[in-house]
C-alpha cells in the first residue's frame, strides 16, 4: 500500500508547474493542476498538460479520476487515464466538456485527481470452459445499469 514506505517521485517539466497534493489528510486522490490555459467548447475534448512527470511505485498504478467540483460546476469530465510504473512522460489529462457552455480551464486550476493503488500481476492460462456463476454472461445493464443508459441516451439526443 502507498504509505510512509512508498514515495511518489515527481519531476517538474515546467518551472511553474505545481506538484500533486492531497488537500486534506483523509483524501485518497492527489489533485493535479493544469499547467496551461485552455478553452473547451461544448462536447469538445482536449488534452491538458500538468507540467510534471511522475514515477509510480512498482506494483502500483495511478488512475485518473474526475474532481467533483469541476464536474458539478462545469460539467467537465476526465477521460480514462492509467499511469503505469514504467511511464516517464508528462502527465496530461484528457478533459471532455459535456456541458452546453464553453468552459475556460485556467493555469493552476485543479482539473483531476490521481488515485494510486497497488495491483496484482497475474499469470495468464487459457482454459476450455469458465466456471458458471449466478450472473454468468449477463453483461451491460444486468445489474441495474439499464436506467443509466436510458438517461445517457436522452442527454445525447439534446
Amino acid at each position: 500500500m502507498l504509505g510512509e514506505t512508498e514515495v511518489l517521485k515527481v519531476k517538474k517539466l515546467a518551472k511553474d508547474a505545481e506538484l500533486p497534493e492531497y488537500v486534506m489528510d483523509s483524501d485518497v486522490g492527489l489533485d493535479l493542476r493544469a499547467n496551461e490555459n485552455a478553452t473547451l467548447s461544448p462536447m469538445e475534448q482536449k488534452t491538458i498538460k500538468t507540467g510534471i512527470a511522475i514515477q509510480i511505485p512498482d506494483n502500483h498504478v495511478g488512475l485518473i479520476r474526475d474532481r467533483a467540483g469541476i464536474v458539478t460546476k462545469m460539467d467537465v469530465h476526465t477521460a480514462a487515464g492509467t499511469f503505469d510504473p514504467g511511464y516517464r512522460g508528462e502527465v496530461s489529462i484528457v478533459l471532455v466538456n459535456f456541458g452546453d457552455e464553453t468552459v475556460e480551464i485556467e493555469k493552476g486550476m485543479r482539473i483531476a485527481q490521481m488515485v494510486i493503488i497497488p495491483v496484482a500481476k497475474v499469470k495468464i492460462t487459457e482454459i476450455k470452459e469458465l466456471p458458471k456463476t449466478e450472473r454468468n454472461d449477463k453483461g451491460f445493464g444486468s445489474t441495474g445499469f439499464d436506467e443509466i443508459k436510458k438517461e445517457l441516451k436522452k442527454i445525447r439526443k439534446k
